[in-house]
């Protein structure tokens, strides 16, 4: 086990114990690897406030306040916020990561609050959204960065799923998207320079020693990973940084419930 979880490519992620790892996981990628992967292309110092959004159990959350002196808010909607706290106050680290449960869609925060935004593994849940951007970038200030980075596709599939790929492929995947998708989706909001926009090398390689180490009963993943070696299935990572003068429009919180009586019909001629 030792082996599968300590690589050359993140040393930061090495030192921490298989165990830990593996009693936190809640997704299909190691949240370890896949953040410090992409905390290599943002520009993070210590006390920055940054929400961990889509955090699961907290495992990256903890990561950004160990390795980088970060303030992080640990946000999910599924995972429960007392688990995450036993497991931050374990890591010793209360005063630095904050867990919180919350709707990606209905975030609790004022705006031009974060210096910087990360999702690892999940953003594809719900920022496929044309307009889901528009709503998330509220929330840091000017010049600060977002920053995803998780599962994807090498390049799109855009007529039927490759043959290799059906015994593993479920419609819910289709929310899976290359980076060049992910760059022209941010793009053309006209909100976000796209300092980033790539596939990690070999990425279907670190995919497939994951599910070796976590799950080597899921015969159907690690196999589809075997037989597509690369050409489709990967890790991708996105960044860009909020541009100087966005304007972020307040949300309507609530709409009027007084009810004004009036005729329903027309008067007969």
């Amino acid at each position: 086990m030792e082996d599968l979880f300590a690589i050359a490519e993140f040393p930061r992620s090495a030192k921490y114990h298989p165990e830990w790892i593996k009693a936190g996981i809640s997704g299909g990628a190691n949240p370890l690897w896949i953040t410090e992967w992409l905390a290599q292309a943002l520009d993070l110092r210590p006390g920055m406030r940054v929400l961990d959004l889509g955090c699961g159990r907290a495992l990256s959350s903890i990561f950004l306040h160990r390795e980088f002196g970060l303030q992080v808010w640990a946000v999910d909607l599924l995972c429960s916020v007392s688990e995450n706290l036993q497991r931050i106050r374990h890591a010793g680290i209360d005063q630095g990561v904050f867990p919180l449960r919350a709707d990606a869609r209905t975030l609790p925060f004022g705006a031009d609050f974060f210096d910087a935004i990360v999702s690892i593994d999940s953003f594809f849940y719900y920022g496929t959204d044309d307009l889901y951007l528009n709503e998330l970038i509220r929330f840091i200030k000017p010049g600060g960065q977002i920053g995803i980075a998780g599962a994807g596709l090498m390049k799109e599939i855009v007529a039927r799923v490759p043959e290799h790929l059906n015994d593993w492929w479920t419609p819910d995947l289709w929310c899976l998207h290359s980076a060049p998708w992910w760059k022209r989706h941010w793009e053309r909001t006209g909100l976000m320079d796209i300092e980033v926009a790539d596939s990690l090398a070999e990425g279907w390689r670190l995919w497939h020693q994951w599910h070796l180490a976590i799950a080597p009963d899921n015969k159907i993943e690690i196999d589809t990973l075997a037989s597509d070696a690369g050409r489709y299935l990967g890790y991708t990572r996105l960044v860009g940084r909020k541009r100087a003068g966005v304007v972020s429009t307040e949300p309507i919180l609530s709409i009027s419930t007084q009810y004004t009586q009036a005729p329903l019909l027309r008067s007969p001629e």
